[in-house]
């Protein structure tokens, strides 16, 4: 799928793999009903990595790299994340608000060109009871990014079901979606952490 056609996406559906020694990731543009309407990326993320790096190809043949994102230092709790094209070269980048996160999980997503998102768990209470009983991790969780001013930019809401799987609705046109698919995955790999 080229960049125009990705950057015309609405909806995404983001579907996590279970394997063993990795977390892997499926990106499909979402259908009219909700369906999953074809792969958009791919991604495969190694667990307990010391410096977290996660590339996104085209498919899970892993041949076309599409984008990717690499934390800036090693083993930290508010690094920020550069998300790049296959060239290297920049999209944007997110960085998660260690302060706010707390008590509330707080991302914020810079595009150049683009007032900063911020992106908040949208319930306060299912964010605490996650934090405090580590049995409820299942929980499902939303987070809403929204730019200064409060124009909101993209949802990502996590549903229910066995495996982890996440709709995204992109509310604003000009956001790069390689960066919100970077954010989405993100959610996932590194809410834990």
């Amino acid at each position: 799928m080229s960049t125009q056609q990705l950057q015309s996406l609405q909806t995404l559906v983001v579907r996590q793999r279970i394997r063993m020694m990795v977390n892997q990731y499926e990106v499909h543009a979402a259908g009219p009903d909700g369906s999953e309407a074809g792969m958009v990326a791919f991604a495969q993320q190694k667990r307990m990595a010391f410096k977290e790096q996660v590339t996104l190809y085209a498919d899970d043949t892993k041949q076309h790299p599409v984008l990717g994102f690499k934390a800036r230092k090693v083993m930290d709790l508010a690094s920020t994340y550069d998300v790049t094209d296959p060239s290297g070269a920049p999209i944007g980048l997110f960085r998660k608000d260690f302060a706010k996160s707390l008590l509330r999980s707080t991302w914020i997503l810079e595009q150049p060109g683009l007032p900063p998102a911020t992106g908040q768990e949208r319930s306060q209470w299912v964010a605490i009871l996650r934090r405090f009983a580590e049995s409820l991790s299942w929980l499902p969780y939303h987070f809403d990014f929204v730019f200064e001013g409060g124009q909101p930019a993209f949802s990502v809401v996590k549903k229910w079901g066995l495996r982890d799987r996440y709709v995204v609705s992109i509310h604003d046109p000009n956001i790069d979606r390689r960066l919100v698919i970077a954010m989405a995955v993100a959610l996932d790999a590194l809410q834990g952490r």
